[in-house]
């Protein structure tokens, strides 16, 4: 039996970053380290540096997301980066999406636990979704997979000239590089790597930003949802 470890204090930066929801923060980190651990959602081994490495890690992608967009957090496991996110940025509107129930579950029991009335659940993959999902302005996601099959999945949920943010690690640029077809095809028009949380993460977060044009997704998705839409027209006239 894995003998239980201790949630270290929140670093002094925590009550900066999180403002008037840092107590909700630190309850956050608390089922994190207890209920997230017992049911396998995280490692005992990440509790030490809960703080450091995911919670705020994941709150700093806040300082290049939009004001008042819709987010999808792709993969979402046990909030990370979703939850910190809407924890900083209440402006926005952010899905949690996640295939397996035992996360879902859980990600439901956070969200009520901390009042987060911004934040839905939704469990499925994404390519399950796509169609009855509203098309979002920016995708999250974190450790999910590589970048080509992350934005197979990412990508075609954006609207219009949206964007996708993956936090990344020191592979970025050559992530970026090894998906460069796929990512066309995908109708990726920009890509570059970010790197944010200045001051309060050492390192700071690697994020890969991925712009999309007026077909995100490319020619295959666009006719995936142009058929998904006409469904949903047809059951609502009936």
């Amino acid at each position: 039996m894995t003998a239980e470890v201790e949630l270290p204090q929140a670093p002094e930066g925590a009550r900066a970053v999180f403002g008037e929801f840092f107590p909700e923060t630190v309850r956050y980190a608390e089922l994190l380290a207890d209920a997230g651990v017992k049911r396998g959602l995280i490692g005992p081994r990440e509790v030490p540096r809960l703080w450091e490495r995911h919670l705020l890690n994941c709150a700093v992608l806040s300082e290049v997301v939009p004001e008042g967009v819709t987010v999808c957090d792709v993969g979402s496991g046990a909030g990370l980066p979703g939850i910190p996110l809407a924890l900083v940025r209440p402006d926005l509107k952010i899905t949690l999406l996640e295939p397996l129930l035992r996360r879902t579950n859980f990600l439901q029991e956070v969200v009520e636990l901390l009042g987060l009335d911004h934040v839905t659940v939704v469990r499925g993959r994404a390519e399950e979704v796509l169609g009855s999902l509203q098309p979002v302005h920016v995708v999250t996601a974190r450790a999910v997979a590589p970048l080509d099959r992350l934005a197979g999945w990412g990508v075609p949920l954006l609207r219009p000239y949206g964007e996708m943010l993956a936090l990344k690690g020191d592979t970025a640029e050559e992530e970026i590089a090894g998906a460069r077809a796929a990512l066309g095809k995908l109708g990726v028009v920009e890509t570059e790597v970010l790197h944010v949380g200045e001051g309060v993460v050492d390192p700071m977060s690697t994020v890969v930003r991925v712009v999309v044009g007026e077909s995100p997704g490319g020619v295959r998705f666009a006719a995936k949802r142009a058929k998904a839409a006409r469904t949903s027209r047809t059951r609502r006239r009936r």
